[in-house]
Order: C-alpha cells, then structure tokens, then sequence
C-alpha cells in the first residue's frame, strides 16, 4: 500500500436498498428454508414409512434421492465461480499479499478454531450438534460471498479470487481440518467426545464426491461455456437459467432430512434454537474481525468489506453434504448442519446494511488506482451490477 494517501469521506447515499438488490429467491431464504422445515415436518407425520423406503435406496450413509439432491445443490454454485480471474489481479495500490494472507489467516486459522470454541462452550453436552456446528465452520465460503460483497459494494476481483482459492483448498485440507477439529484437538485437550471420533477418509471420501464431481462439473461447464459462447453469454443467460437450481435442491433436502427427523425434532422443540447461538456468535465476531483487521491494516473500504464478508461466510451446501454423508440423514450434525443458512442468511444481510452505514460514517483511505477511470468496471463484471467502491 502507498504510503500517506489521502483521505475522504464519501458523503453519498447507498445506491439502493439492500433487499431490492436481493433477487426475490434470495430475498426471502430464510422463509423458504422454514417452509421447507415444516413441510418436512408434516410430510414425516403423514408418510411415517419414508425414512425406511429412503434407506432402501441408501450408498453407504447417504440416501440416493439426497445425494442427488446435494450434488445439484453445489453444482451452480461451483459454476459461478470465475476461475478464469487467478492471476488477473489488477494493481490498485492495496498489497495483495497481506490482503489474501490475512484473509486465509482468519478463514482457515481463526474461523475454524472459534467455531470450535463456540462448540465446546454451548453444546458441550450435546456431542451431535457440536459436531455438526463445527463441521459448518471448517466449510469456508464460496460463491454466495459474491452476493453480499457486491451488494456491499466490496471489491469483486480480490473476493472472487478467494472464492476460487477456498473452494480449491478445500478439496485438499478440509478432510484433514476435520479430523484434527473433531478427533486430534478434543484428545489433546482431554475433552469427552462420547463416542464422536471421526476417521480422516470419512470426511475425505464425502468432499471428493460433495465438493469434487460439481466442482468439476462447474469448472468445465464455465470453461466450455465462456469458450463456445462467450463470458457475457455465460454470466447474463446461462447463470441465471442454472442459478435456482441450488435454491430448489437446498429446499429439497431440507424438506427430506426434516421428514427424518421429524419425532426427534417435535420432541426437542428447542433444538434449532440451542444450535443457532454458537452460529450466530460465530457470524458477528468473524465479520467484525475482518472488519477491523482491514480498518487495522489501512485497506479502503472496498477491500475492507470483502475481507469482512469472506472471513464471515460459509459454505453450507458443503457443510450439509459432509454432515449427512459422514453421519447420515437422521444425525444430529445433518440437522445442524441446515440450521447454518437458516441462520447465516439473515445475520449477513443484517451486516450488508451495517457496512454501508460504516461506510458513510467513517473515513476511508482513497485507491491508488491503476484502472482506465474512477468509473470502470473490473474486466468482464455484468452490466447493472455496481461497481466495488463506487
């Protein structure tokens, strides 16, 4: 970063509000995610018989209609990705090098090891639901960051960057972050598990087949797409078209694992409520840590604000897929594990308007930019989407 730059404080209003820049599916998550809650609710009371016909179709842990429904829910996520951004970063005057190092240093370092904390600390009785609590911070965030940094006005290229590094890295290291976090670290500390040891090919056999087959599917999907059509094709007509297919495979794994475990739910009503604490705990202080480590470090607020919706963000669709494939479909940590976006969606829309408002009122550090006008778009960004930092 250069060194004494100017300061300003940038006076205008928000573009618009936060929930008309929502499309309307993403808009209203938490309420779709609920329905699809108590339909399975009902649907379990009424088809009593279901979790035993879904176990006739069972491979391994995972019931085929789920993992069907699990693998369409990554597949437009991982589609979305801009692969094609790595190594196209533009120089602005921000050093990228601390920038990404304190990115991955709060998502993959302190992320995972709070989550652990807030596991231990409100769920210690409750081995299922610690799990699967943890197992929702060891996924980091991809591709639905893209929407509250955007809508925050944070900077698309570096965020973008760190979606294709997270969902890389997470092929290779979330097997072993998962059993160091569920296994090697509560033996080390003298904590009781009851029983909830998890081998390190569990975890690892469930990411390659969850994360790895739409993973590649996405990559050459885009790669094939923007090739024979174009990127403005792909991002305009394409995405849109695959987009809600994640929404309706979410929904509909949702509504099968609560048809599951519909008896243990009505007879524990505040269950969801107990898992949500540590959950909502955990968005705030890792969005407020990011926040302030970009505020520490000197980064204007553009970059402030993708680092602050990174770090806090998680990859639910991974968290459900490992819960229910390691554990099963009618495990405590496949329940928690879809609490996650139950929780997570409202509590960052909540933090979009917080980092507008910071925005306004403090004063931020001006760009040292090296792009063609204060007004241009980074390469390939979709016409209507704003600009970050403008």
């Amino acid at each position: 970063m250069t060194a004494a730059q100017p300061r300003h404080t940038d006076p205008r209003p928000d573009e618009a509000a936060v929930l008309r820049r929502l499309s309307t599916l993403d808009r209203f998550l938490p309420l779709w995610i609920g329905l699809a809650m108590a339909a399975g609710l009902v649907l379990g009371s009424l088809v009593p018989s279901l979790n035993d016909g879904l176990e006739k179709l069972q491979v391994g842990t995972v019931s085929l209609p789920i993992a069907i429904g699990l693998l369409l829910m990554m597949y437009p996520v991982l589609a979305k990705v801009r692969y094609e951004d790595l190594g196209r970063m533009s120089d602005d005057g921000v050093g990228n090098r601390r920038f990404f190092g304190t990115s991955l240093f709060l998502s993959w370092i302190v992320g995972p090891a709070l989550m652990f904390a807030l596991a231990w600390t409100f769920l210690a009785d409750q081995p299922a639901y610690r799990t699967g609590v943890i197992i929702v911070g060891l996924a980091r965030c991809i591709a639905m960051v893209l929407v509250w940094n955007d809508i925050a006005l944070g900077d698309r290229e570096r965020a973008a960057v760190l979606v294709v590094f997270n969902a890389l890295f997470q092929v290779a290291a979330y097997a072993l972050l998962g059993y160091f976090y569920l296994t090697v670290l509560p033996g080390w500390l003298g904590f009781d598990t009851e029983g909830f040891e998890v081998g390190i090919w569990e975890v690892a056999r469930t990411v390659l087949i969850f994360l790895g087959i739409p993973l590649a599917a996405g990559f050459l999907t885009r790669t094939i797409g923007i090739r024979r059509r174009g990127r403005e094709w792909y991002e305009e007509r394409l995405i849109p078209r695959i987009a809600p297919i994640t929404l309706y495979a979410l929904l509909f794994t949702i509504v099968v694992l609560f048809a599951i475990q519909g008896e243990e739910i009505t007879s524990e009503p505040l269950d969801v409520a107990t898992i949500a604490v540590p959950l909502l705990v955990y968005f705030a202080v890792m969005w407020f840590a990011g926040f302030f480590a970009g505020r520490l470090l000197g980064f204007p607020y553009p970059q402030t604000a993708a680092l602050s919706f990174t770090v806090a963000s998680n990859d639910f669709e991974l968290a459900i897929a490992v819960a229910v494939g390691v554990f099963g479909a009618a495990s405590g940590q496949a329940l928690a594990g879809v609490v996650g976006p139950l929780i997570e969606v409202p509590v960052l829309v909540g933090l979009v308007y917080v980092a507008l408002w910071l925005r306004r009122r403090l004063t931020w550090p001006t760009l040292a930019a090296a792009r063609p006008g204060p007004e241009a778009a980074p390469a390939g960004a979709p016409p209507g989407v704003p600009v970050a930092g403008k």
